[in-house]
C-alpha cells in the first residue's frame, strides 16, 4: 500500500513542481527519490542505476539521441541567425495577409518544423512577426499561441511521414521501421489535426470579434517586436527555403528510390548508401540536418562570418532540451521498476480493447504522466511495444499509432513545452491553455482515433 501511495505521490509531485515552474531536472530527481524511498529501492540503485543507466535511464537516452538533438539545434540556430527562417515567415505573411494571421502562423510553423527546425527556434522566429500581425488583425494573443502550438507541435511532429522529429525517430529506432512508417494513416491524421484545428481557431476568432475581445499587448511583446526589423535584412525566401528542402530531400529520396525499385543494395556506388539511409533512423536524419546547416553557410554569404558563433550557440541550445527530456525518461526508468507499474502495465494489456486502441491508451497515459510525448513514447517502446507486436500488430502501424498517441495527452498543463511557450509569450495558463488544450490534446486524440479506424480497415 505504501509503495503504491509513494508511486502516486511521486507522479503528483512531478506534475505540481512542473506547474509551479520548478526546473524539470530537479523535479524529476526529487520525484524519483520519493518513488525510490516508498518502494524500498535504495538510493544507490535508484540514483546510480535505474535513473541514469537503466534501459530507460536518462543518460542511456541522452547518449543514444545526442547527435540528433545536437544537429537539430545547430540547424535551427543557423536558420534563425542567417535570417532564413524569418524570411520564410515574412514572405508567407506577405502573401496571405494579416487577415489570415491564424493560417499564416500555422503554415509557417509547420513548414519550419517539418523542415527540421526545432520547436523553440520556430517560436522565437514567429513571435516577433506575430506581434505586428496580432496588432494589425486585432487577434487575441491566446489564439496566436494556439495557432503556434498547432503548427509547431502537432501534425509535423507525430503524423506526417518523413519528419525528422524526435518522436518519429524514437519509434523507428525501437521498432526497426523507417521515418515513413504508416504513411497513409499518418497523412489522414495530419489532415484531421490541421483541418479541425484551423476550424476551431477561426471559430474562436469570430466569437472574439463578436464579444469585443482583441489584441492586448504585454511586457513580452515590446522586447520581442524589436527583433522583427532584423529579419528584414535576411535573404529572400527563394534561397531561404532551400536548407529545409535539402533536409527533407535527403531523408525522402532514399526511401523513394527503394519504393520505386530504382536501386537495391547491389546497385553500384549508390546502392549501399541508400540501404544505409533506410536502416539508420538516427544517423541519417542527423546527416540530413548537417547538410542543411552546411547549406546555410554556402547559400547565405552575409551569414558566413557568424557561422562558427551559431555553431557554438546551437550546440549550447541542444543541451537543455536533451537533458530535460532525459530527466523525464530517467524518472520513468525508476517508476518502471516498481511493482505498481507492473500491475498498471498488466491492467492496460488486459483491457478488453482491440490491440491498437489498447496501445493508444497505454502510450497516452504514460505520456500524460511524464508530461512529454518523446519521454512517454520512449517508455512505451521499452515496456509495452513487444507485447503489441506479439499480438500481431504490424510494426509500421504500431510506429504511427504510438507516435500519434504520444502527441495527445502529453500536452497537459505540466508539459514542459506548454510551460515554455506560455512563458516566452508572457501568458498564464488561465489565459491561453484552453485553446492549447483543444488543438494539442483534444483534436490529436480525435485524429488518432480516426487513424486507428483507417488502420483497422486497411
Amino acid at each position: 500500500m505504501i509503495a503504491n501511495i509513494g508511486l502516486l505521490a511521486g507522479l503528483v509531485l512531478l506534475i505540481v513542481m512542473a506547474l509551479r515552474g520548478v526546473n524539470i531536472l530537479v523535479a524529476a530527481l526529487v520525484a524519483s527519490l520519493v518513488v525510490a524511498v516508498t518502494n524500498d529501492m535504495g538510493f544507490s540503485k535508484a540514483l546510480l542505476q535505474y535513473f541514469p543507466f537503466g534501459p530507460l535511464g536518462a543518460f542511456s537516452f541522452a547518449g543514444k539521441f545526442f547527435v540528433l538533438f545536437l544537429t537539430g539545434a545547430i540547424f535551427g540556430k543557423m536558420m534563425a541567425a542567417s535570417g532564413a527562417a524569418g524570411s520564410i515567415a515574412s514572405s508567407v505573411t506577405h502573401w496571405l495577409g494579416a487577415r489570415r494571421t491564424l493560417l499564416v502562423t500555422i503554415l509557417v510553423c509547420a513548414m519550419l518544423t517539418y523542415g527540421g527546425v526545432v520547436v523553440f527556434v520556430v517560436i522565437f522566429t514567429m513571435y516577433p512577426l506575430g506581434v505586428a500581425l496580432m496588432r494589425e488583425a486585432n487577434l487575441p494573443k491566446r489564439l496566436f499561441c494556439g495557432a503556434t502550438a498547432l503548427g509547431a507541435g502537432t501534425f509535423t511532429m507525430t503524423a506526417l511521414p518523413g519528419t525528422p522529429s524526435i518522436h518519429n525517430v524514437i519509434a523507428a529506432s525501437a521498432l526497426g521501421t523507417d521515418l515513413f512508417a504508416g504513411a497513409i494513416i499518418g497523412i489522414a491524421a495530419a489532415v484531421v489535426m490541421f483541418g479541425l484545428g484551423l476550424l476551431y481557431l477561426e471559430r474562436e476568432w469570430d466569437k472574439a470579434r463578436a464579444s469585443g475581445e482583441g489584441y492586448e499587448s504585454n511586457t513580452q511583446d515590446a522586447g520581442m517586436e524589436k527583433l522583427a526589423p532584423a529579419l528584414e535584412h535576411g535573404p529572400s525566401w527563394k534561397p531561404s527555403i532551400l536548407p529545409p528542402v535539402i533536409v527533407l530531400s535527403t531523408i525522402i529520396v532514399p526511401r523513394l528510390l527503394l519504393a520505386l525499385d530504382a536501386v537495391d543494395a547491389d546497385t553500384t556506388l549508390i546502392g549501399p548508401l541508400v540501404t544505409f539511409a533506410n536502416q539508420e533512423p538516427i544517423i541519417w536524419p542527423s546527416f540530413a540536418l548537417v547538410l542543411g546547416a552546411v547549406s546555410c553557410v554556402l547559400l547565405f554569404a552575409g551569414f558566413r562570418s557568424k557561422a562558427l558563433q551559431s555553431l557554438g550557440s546551437g550546440a549550447d541550445d541542444a543541451i537543455m532540451p536533451l537533458l530535460n527530456t532525459a530527466a523525464v525518461i530517467g524518472f520513468g526508468g525508476v517508476v518502471t521498476q516498481t511493482a505498481g507499474f507492473g500491475v498498471f502495465s498488466q491492467a492496460v494489456l488486459d483491457l478488453p480493447l482491440p490491440p491498437l486502441l489498447s496501445a493508444f491508451a497505454s502510450v497516452s497515459v504514460v505520456s500524460a504522466i511524464v508530461g512529454s510525448g518523446s519521454g512517454g513514447l520512449q517508455i512505451f517502446m521499452q515496456t509495452f511495444a513487444e507485447n503489441y507486436l506479439a499480438l500481431g500488430v504490424e510494426p509500421e502501424t504500431l510506429h504511427r499509432i504510438a507516435t500519434l498517441g504520444a502527441g495527445g495527452l502529453d500536452s497537459l498543463p505540466h508539459c514542459g513545452a506548454v510551460i515554455a511557450m506560455l512563458t516566452i509569450m508572457g501568458l498564464k495558463h488561465r489565459e491561453a491553455y484552453r485553446d492549447i488544450f483543444v488543438v494539442t490534446v483534444a483534436i490529436p486524440v480525435v485524429a488518432t482515433l480516426v487513424a486507428i479506424g483507417i488502420a483497422t480497415i486497411m
